[in-house]
């Protein structure tokens, strides 16, 4: 019944959008020369419109005319708490919020705000590149704690991980939950555990949950969930970026319980007069916190559909190409060793020959050399076209 009502179906031209995703020449800088017929399914964004009730409130913004400095006023607050009390059964304090630019950005004042030049962090790989970069660009030390495939799984090794711990010293985990690049949602016990590491050996757990709003598989649990991550060294950051396709309105928000950790934080996004919103962010995120729940709903069916599209796809006719089933998300995590390609090669190659634009796992820290990643946030069309693509590539190179 959702499905009737919002059509996922439906192609939209985004060659037009400036976006980075479909930008024709934006891709070539990226990958090399492709055919003018390209299929992106690389940088995760989606294909699909925003929610009409989130279009429709823009609308009146855009029609009212007036564009001037705003504040994070009440609706701000009470959309998030509502939300996430709804969505994710987490029980949220006002104070605990704060508004930033994004979550990218964010992480970059985070390791600020807690790490001096030759501080350590501690992040699992694979894992989004720019948990790096953000430590990277502050002179901060990255200890890569590698994530165990197991039976195309990932699983966290809990003794290596103390035993880094022990020795590094990090001042933040970086823990992203669910997973990016896998989609591999974390239980309340795997949670716990790694809060109950940083709780020992006073480390700061910085959760990124800006996939945990595209649950396909299983059942997502919240870090402030009872029972799970402890309060007092916790600074969760997430957005609606990802779940509702605002990726280009940069506005995302923290929330830390603890008082300290929120003063030092808050202190940081002073110091970079990182205050008040974006007109269309705020007003972005309460439309579809509000308003944008029915059409989530809907998306995630058919997300859940292209997933086991692909995943029987890759199963049946693809058998040197191993896939992860994804749990969260719309991102398929595939290992492509079997080939004999390593990930760059294989993507590269994919892109140069059918368009077929994909990301390589050289840009998930360590440990994804093996893997590419494919965006399925497309309507299934592009998906098939892509896949008859994909298998003729894989054929024609595993001779």
């Amino acid at each position: 019944q959702g499905n009737r009502m919002y059509n996922f179906d439906e192609i939209i031209d985004r060659s037009v959008d400036k976006c980075r995703k479909w930008d024709y020449d934006y891709v070539c800088s990226r990958f090399g020369a492709v055919p003018k017929d390209f299929i992106p399914m690389w940088i995760a964004d989606m294909d699909f419109k925003s929610p009409p009730e989130v279009i429709a409130g823009l609308r009146q913004i855009v029609e009212h005319g007036t564009f001037g400095y705003t504040y994070c006023f009440d609706e701000f607050y009470q959309a998030v708490i509502n939300f996430q009390a709804k969505q994710h059964n987490a029980d949220i304090a006002r104070e605990w919020i704060t508004l930033t630019y994004g979550t990218v950005s964010t992480l970059h004042y985070t390791i600020q705000a807690f790490c001096n030049a030759g501080d350590a962090i501690l992040m699992n790989t694979p894992v989004y590149d720019p948990f790096a970069l953000a430590a990277e660009r502050q002179k901060v030390r990255v200890i890569a704690n590698p994530l165990v495939a197991v039976n195309q799984r990932y699983q966290l090794d809990f003794e290596k991980l103390e035993q880094q711990i022990k020795e590094h010293q990090p001042k933040l985990y970086l823990f992203c939950s669910p997973h990016n690049p896998s989609g591999r949602i974390w239980t309340a016990a795997e949670i716990r555990r790694v809060s109950e590491l940083c709780q020992k050996y006073q480390v700061i757990l910085v959760i990124d949950e800006v996939h945990a709003e595209h649950i396909l598989h299983g059942t997502f649990i919240n870090a402030l969930n009872e029972g799970c991550a402890h309060a007092d060294n916790l600074i969760l950051l997430t957005s609606p970026n990802k779940a509702f396709n605002l990726g280009g309105l940069k506005t995302s928000y923290s929330i830390i319980p603890n008082e300290q950790l929120r003063a030092r934080f808050r202190q940081q996004l002073e110091k970079n007069s990182i205050t008040s919103p974006n007109m269309f962010g705020v007003w972005g995120l309460i439309y579809a916190y509000t308003q944008g729940l029915d059409w989530l709903k809907a998306l995630n069916t058919y997300l859940a559909e292209n997933e086991r599209y692909l995943y029987e796809f890759v199963s049946e006719r693809l058998p040197t190409l191993k896939m992860m089933r994804t749990e969260s998300s719309y991102l398929a995590w595939i290992d492509v060793s079997a080939t004999g390609m390593n990930a760059y090669d294989f993507t590269h190659q994919l892109a140069h020959e059918t368009g077929v634009v994909v990301e390589d796992g050289t840009h998930y820290v360590q440990n994804g050399e093996h893997y590419i990643r494919i965006n399925f946030g497309t309507p299934k069309a592009l998906i098939e076209q892509a896949m008859a693509r994909l298998e003729d590539f894989v054929q024609r190179h595993s001779a």
